[in-house]
């Protein structure tokens, strides 16, 4: 008779194979989805000459992307050697 090698280990379950680190990224996942349908209501922003209206979920997003950018643009920079 063959033992199977599957048999003798028990499985684990869906939720056991997920790692904290993706429980994290669900959980903020669904808090980004109830802010951005939290503030779908429409904002008008001025600046400089330019007047644009959106839906404040977006204006925030871009300003989240744009403070990204900064930050890796000063972290790389930051961790170069001078010349």
């Amino acid at each position: 008779m063959h033992a199977k090698s599957e048999s003798a280990q028990p499985r684990q379950s869906l939720l056991a194979k997920v790692s904290t680190g993706q429980w994290l990224a669900l959980v903020f996942a669904v808090l980004a989805l109830i802010f951005v349908l939290s503030n779908r209501g429409k904002v008008r922003i001025e600046f400089l000459l330019v007047t644009v209206t959106s839906p404040m979920w977006l204006i925030l997003l871009i300003m989240f992307v744009i403070g990204l950018l900064s930050g890796a643009l000063l972290t790389r920079r930051k961790g170069r050697a001078p010349r």
